[in-house]
């Protein structure tokens, strides 16, 4: 190295370190620390604005959304009570308070742009519009029954009233015309309600939130929904043609049947007599009536019946009087209609009417005692039988042993039934409204039942649950349907209990189903060579069928006389057999069966009740939780697994 070169690196100085200079990682962390402060800071003052631009209106939705579903939970009582007047003014209130949320939303609209939670702000306005179309659609039917009020038996005052309820029927007829097209209206908003809800995945909500169920509530809305599009669907002919099938253009006419369920049968009870009325712009005519067994006479066509008819009863042509013994009634209707066609005396009818014996006590109750070949027909209990005296005024008429002979002896029925519906006809308005509830809730109750030749219409029956068909049903299934073939009238005594006690499983369901049948009255003389008396407490003898869902595998049957048979029936898996039940004795059926039906977190049950039985009692156990109740109308169970 030379000279020059070491002068240099000589004259290079190296200052100290200042006294207060830091080291620079101790200097770089600082920094950071400072920079962090002010990214939370940042943070902390975005989270507070979005406090005020999200939190603060979107607590304001929640609390006026909270206020919108209370009164929509008013409307729906008042709907339910059937208070036309206080569900008009109610909807109004109702609809006011959707468009308080509706604007307090739109302060949250935006929202939807922001990733994760923009899905939940998207659902809000999903049920928002979905809310929206749903009242539009129950304003329409409030307006288009309002008119209809009085004959309804709304409470509210339709423009019907005065005149007796044919009257106002007639002038209801005439108007019919111009209301039916609102159904499409209807089903079209319904239609925008569904598919708003099924833009909504219950699966981005929790199971449950604070003790209360979240994702099941959505998906039982969905659920719902997807029913009552289906219903509005089916039933949208029956509502359209319903002027029509009331004789608005043209006649109609409809055969009635009495089915006597003191003498139970498949469809409802023994079918005794018979009527033939006209339907002429809401006007009815009773053209004839009488016994079923006249009509029997004029049938000209031979078909074996089924099997337990001619074993149990020793008849070996089937008759009109034994055509309903299919559980499926549009099916045991076919059968009939079938022979009827064979008649000399038949009639061009347009449908069937069948109706039992409760039919007859609750329309009394309404329009009082009813005289007919000088009796008078109330429904005061009577101790000769321990029933209604009507109950027991007819089966005396038609089966008490006479020295004489007495014409028709079952005519009776059918001339009661043309008396009844004349004094219905002519009532005033204050038992019209009765009336038509009385009418409404038998037909819920499966003791009337309508079957329509109109497909279109025949659809719309059974969409609403008139037309007593055995239904297709996604979960579990039970119908237990009877056939007493005995003769009396053992049916007024025999009280029944089904315990059904099920365990779900991984692989579907296991089942143990008991039914007992109690017999509760001694033994009347049923002998033939009796010279006085009723027969209507005898042995019971019952041909059972008990319906269970597709596919069901039967792993024991006890308690039938005879050797029972399992089978495929009305898309069902079918258990039958014969017993017998002495006066004050008991009998007890047992069936032990698995289905494939699998549940993810509820369980299901539709329970189909057979028409013409009243009240009987189930007790049910499903993995343990037990419920009871009487049947009244066909039931579906749902129990939270």
């Amino acid at each position: 190295m030379d000279d020059s070169a070491l002068d240099q690196i000589k004259e290079i100085k190296i200052d100290p370190p200042a006294q207060n200079q830091k080291p620079a990682g101790r200097f770089n962390r600082r920094k950071l620390l400072k920079i962090a402060g002010l990214i939370l800071g940042v943070f902390l003052l975005i989270l507070v604005v979005l406090g005020g631009v999200i939190g603060v209106p979107a607590y304001r939705t929640y609390k006026d959304a909270v206020v919108f579903y209370q009164s929509a939970k008013d409307t729906y009582q008042s709907a339910k009570a059937q208070d036309i007047a206080q569900t008009e003014s109610k909807l109004g209130n109702t609809q006011e308070k959707l468009a308080v949320v509706r604007k307090d939303y739109a302060a949250l609209a935006w929202t939807k742009a922001i990733p994760f939670a923009g899905a939940y702000s998207a659902d809000a306005e999903h049920f928002i519009n979905a809310g929206t179309y749903g009242l539009e659609a129950a304003q329409v039917i409030v307006e288009s029954v309002k008119p209809y009020a009085d004959i309804l038996g709304l409470k509210g005052q339709g423009t019907f009233a005065g005149g007796t309820t044919e009257d106002r029927i007639t002038k209801a007829v005439e108007t019919l015309d111009k209301v039916t097209p609102q159904i499409d209206t209807v089903a079209a908003k319904m239609a925008l309600v569904q598919k708003e809800i099924d833009a909504v995945d219950p699966n981005r909500y929790p199971v449950s939130f604070r003790g209360r169920e979240i994702r099941g509530q959505i998906t039982n809305l969905k659920d719902t929904l997807d029913i009552s599009g289906q219903f509005l669907t089916q039933a949208r002919p029956l509502v359209k043609k319903l002027p029509d099938l009331l004789g608005a253009s043209t006649e109609r006419k409809y055969l009635i049947l009495f089915q006597n369920d003191a003498e139970l049968r498949p469809t409802g009870g023994f079918i005794t007599a018979y009527a033939v009325f006209r339907v002429e712009k809401g006007k009815i005519h009773i053209d004839s009536s009488d016994d079923i067994y006249k009509l029997d006479d004029t049938i000209t066509k031979h078909v074996t019946p089924p099997e337990p008819i001619s074993k149990y009863l020793n008849v070996y042509s089937w008759r009109l009087r034994d055509a309903n013994f299919s559980p499926d009634y549009p099916s045991s209707m076919k059968t009939f209609m079938d022979l009827y066609n064979s008649s000399t005396d038949k009639k061009k009818i347009d449908g069937i009417i069948t109706m039992d014996t409760h039919v007859l006590l609750k329309i009394l109750q309404v329009l009082g005692p009813i005289s007919v070949y000088n009796t008078n027909f109330t429904t005061a209990n009577v101790p000769q039988c321990a029933c209604p005296m009507v109950i027991y005024e007819l089966e005396k008429y038609a089966d008490e042993p006479k020295s004489y002979a007495r014409g028709s002896r079952k005519d009776i029925i059918g001339v009661l039934l043309s008396a009844m519906m004349q004094k219905a006809l002519q009532a005033p308005k204050q038992l019209g409204e009765p009336l038509f509830q009385t009418a409404i809730s038998e037909l819920q109750t499966k003791h009337i039942l309508v079957y329509l030749l109109d497909q279109e219409a025949e659809q719309g029956v059974l969409a609403v649950n008139f037309g007593g068909a055995i239904k297709d049903y996604p979960g579990d299934f039970l119908h237990i349907n009877d056939a007493n073939l005995g003769g009396a009238k053992s049916n007024m005594y025999i009280k029944q209990t089904a315990t059904v006690d099920t365990k779900v499983t991984a692989n579907g369901t296991e089942t143990n189903l008991t039914i007992e049948y109690r017999h509760t009255h001694p033994a009347d003389n049923c002998s033939l060579e009796r010279k006085e008396g009723l027969c209507l407490s005898g042995i019971y003898r019952d041909y059972l069928r008990v319906y269970l869902p597709a596919g069901a595998s039967v792993s024991e049957v006890r308690g039938f006389e005879n050797t029972p048979t399992t089978y495929k029936d009305l898309g069902k898996t079918a258990v039958s057999g014969f017993f017998t039940v002495v006066p004050l004795g008991l009998a007890r059926i047992q069936i032990k069966y698995t289905t494939p039906v699998k549940f993810n977190g509820w369980y299901s049950l539709l329970i189909q009740k057979q028409p013409g039985t009243n009240q009987n009692h189930y007790k049910l156990t499903v993995n343990g939780q037990k419920q009871e109740f009487d049947l009244t109308s066909d039931r579906e169970i749902r129990v939270k697994l």
